[in-house]
């Protein structure tokens, strides 16, 4: 694995969020402007569906927004939060279906998010290589750096949740 969680070398993405496909949005919780600093993003009512896997208070969204907290590692996943994870990706599709806009965030915005919009993307038909390659285009190429969280979508999640929990 290339890498987990917040490590100096894993730059800051450029932006709060990016859309991956009309309507879903992938983001974190910190950027970098052009300047070089780096700010924290905070959702207010930019979105109808905030979905959060790493919680930081005062980053949003603000009351009535729907917003669902599934918080998971940038790491090994169990079955219980792969289930999880295969939920909010049912959701945004829901959502998307719906003509609601979508946002999924993580720290950055590269690896948890990216492997929510990524079963997304694939439960809308794509394949697992479409999808990471239009996540790293639009997102960043740090996006899906987490070599683990590519082998999850490659396998398909709903198969590595089985094999996990038989694991188990």
């Amino acid at each position: 694995m290339r890498t987990c969680g917040r490590q100096s070398d894993v730059p800051a993405p450029g932006s709060p969020w990016s859309e991956i496909v009309p309507g879903l949005w992938m983001g974190g919780h910190e950027f970098r402007r052009r300047s070089g600093q780096v700010e924290y993003a905070v959702v207010r009512d930019e979105f109808d569906l905030v979905q959060t896997l790493l919680r930081l208070p005062g980053h949003g969204p603000e009351s009535g927004v729907e917003h669902h907290v599934w918080p998971i590692p940038d790491g090994p996943l169990d079955g219980t939060q792969l289930s999880g994870v295969i939920r909010l990706a049912e959701a945004a599709g829901e959502a998307l279906e719906a003509g609601r806009k979508v946002l999924v965030r993580c720290y950055h915005g590269y690896n948890r998010s990216g492997l929510v919009v990524g079963h997304t993307l694939v439960r809308r038909g794509g394949t697992a290589e479409e999808a990471i390659r239009l996540i790293r285009s639009r997102r960043s190429p740090w996006a899906l750096h987490n070599d683990l969280f590519v082998e999850y979508l490659r396998a398909g999640l709903p198969t590595v949740r089985i094999l996990e929990e038989l694991a188990e």
